[in-house]
Parts: C-alpha cells; sequence; structure tokens
C-alpha cells in the first residue's frame, strides 16, 4: 500500500485513536500486528496515518482491543471510510493554506468549540462585511484582489453551517473587550456586526462572555485559541493557536490541559453571560 505523505486530520485522528485503544488494552504494536497478520510497519503506518485501514482490519482490531462500545466503533468506522475525504472546503483548495483547511474539518467533526479572541470577532460570528475587512486588514498584499477577498469571505460564511447540523456545534466564545471598539471597516460596518453578535449570544447554543479590559489576566493572554472537543469519549481535544505565520495545533492531553485550565480562569473572570450582552449594547450605543 502507497504511503499516505499528505494525511486528511480525519486520518491523523483516527490513526491517534487506534494507538490510544491499543494502549488502553495493554497491547503492543508487534501483537496488533500479528493480530491483523502484517508487518510490525504496516501497524506503525496505520497508527501514524500513513496508509489507511480496510473496513475487515479495522473490527479485527476492534475486536482485539475489546471495544464494544457500538456508537465508537461506527464513529471510526466513519473515519476510516470517509477519512480520504475533505469535505465542502476542498474546492476552495487553491487559496486556503493547508493549516486552515485541516481546521475547518476538525471544526466541521466537534460537537463543541471554546474559543478566546484577544483582539477580533470570533470568525463563526462574523458578519461578511467584517470578515472582508479583517482579511484586508490581515493581507494588504491581497486587498486589491476581489476574486480572492470574495473566496475568503465566501469560506467563513460557510463555515457557519456547524449551526445547521441536525445536532448543531455548540460554541462558548471569550472575547476580550477591545475587540468590541477595534473598529473594522466603516462605523456602519462595525455597528452591523456588533447588533450580529448580540443577537447571536440569544442562541441556546452559543455562549458568549466578554472579558474586561480591566481585567489583570488579560497579561496571560499571548494570542487567540481555541479547544475543540468530539462527540465520542475516546476522541481527545484538539487545541488550535493562532500565530502571525501559521496555525499550530496540540493534541497531547498534557499540552491541551494547560490551555483547558487557561480557559477556565477566563470564564470565572469573564462577565456572565448577560452583563457581556450589555457590555456588547454598550458598545454599540458609544459607536451612536
Amino acid at each position: 500500500m502507497a504511503v499516505n505523505r499528505n494525511p486528511t486530520v480525519r486520518q491523523r485522528r483516527l490513526g491517534r485513536m487506534l494507538r490510544d485503544l491499543r494502549v488502553a488494552a495493554g497491547k503492543t504494536l508487534a501483537q496488533a500486528a500479528e493480530e491483523l497478520a502484517c508487518a510490525e510497519s504496516k501497524m506503525s503506518r496505520i497508527e501514524g496515518a500513513q496508509s489507511g485501514i480496510r473496513p475487515l482490519d479495522l473490527r479485527v482490531l476492534l475486536a482485539f482491543y475489546g471495544v464494544d462500545d457500538q456508537a465508537l466503533r461506527a464513529r471510526l468506522q466513519e473515519l476510516a471510510r470517509h477519512g480520504r475525504e475533505r469535505g465542502w472546503w476542498s474546492k476552495y483548495e487553491d487559496t486556503l493554506k493547508p493549516a486552515y483547511a485541516d481546521y475547518i474539518a476538525l471544526e466541521w467533526d466537534a460537537s463543541d468549540l471554546y474559543v478566546v479572541e484577544t483582539g477580533l470577532i470570533p470568525g463563526l460570528l462574523q458578519t461578511g462585511d467584517y470578515t472582508e475587512a479583517v482579511i484586508r486588514e490581515q493581507r494588504p498584499d491581497k486587498a486589491d484582489d476581489f476574486e480572492y477577498v470574495e473566496e475568503q469571505v465566501k469560506v467563513r460564511g460557510q463555515r457557519r453551517q456547524v449551526f445547521a447540523r441536525p445536532a448543531p456545534l455548540r460554541l462558548w466564545a471569550i472575547l476580550t473587550e477591545a475587540s468590541l471598539r477595534h473598529r473594522m471597516g466603516s462605523p456602519d460596518v462595525m455597528r452591523e456586526q456588533l447588533d450580529y453578535l448580540a443577537t447571536q449570544a440569544s442562541e441556546t447554543n452559543i455562549q458568549i462572555q466578554v472579558l474586561p479590559s480591566a481585567a489583570p489576566i488579560n497579561s496571560a493572554l499571548y494570542g487567540p485559541y481555541g479547544i475543540l472537543s468530539f462527540p465520542e469519549p475516546a476522541e481527545t481535544d484538539v487545541v488550535y493557536a493562532d500565530g502571525l505565520i501559521d496555525t499550530v495545533y496540540y493534541e497531547e492531553p498534557a499540552q491541551v490541559e494547560i490551555f483547558t485550565t487557561l480557559f477556565r480562569r477566563l470564564n470565572s473572570e469573564a462577565l456572565p453571560a448577560e452583563e457581556s450582552l450589555a457590555r456588547i449594547r454598550a458598545a454599540i450605543q458609544e459607536m451612536d
């Protein structure tokens, strides 16, 4: 079987879950390979997402690992069957950075997203005009490229389909008070954005908290990040942290726990939902 040198994020998650299940079952890589009657190197490639796994081999492994949870088995089979699929975002692959495409795939599969934004309105809560203003500021070299800007705005808009799924994404967003006052685009663009943010705050699956500028914990924020959780307990959380050059992903439990602990602190120091909504409305009034 050919080695896959560009695995999708779903393939990487499948490989990681199979490794974790093997370790939890107390099996070695050699024992798993013997059960499949294959070379140990093949098992290593499967867990490293460099090779796919056949449905029959997956069933054999899950039985060997003692996995009886039917929901988990179905989830693993789905990841194995659709691992190569890159989703609706693949048609934009010419303009999307690979890390962004990976993020969209994670977001699409996630059940919950806990996001912290330090200077902007979170992407899933942005209006089209606000997104356009952000893109033009972040990519001045592309500001006059109408097709590029339009495509990026379209992608961000399509990401909101996660709220229209049969099981909508649950979003918990903590944004700094400064992000309400960072003017993006014209006053009309910013006012529309804040109005939209206030409207979204009333959705049952969306929780928005504002972190006051006076909160000391602001000094502990080095940049925006998010924690993605998935439907099955065996699927470990994934953290992404946005930087100037790229997006970094953290999957090791110890790394994820650092961000989770920080989110809990932010949750306790940010304003409650009702006070946060009042702060958003106050920002709108200040514009008038």
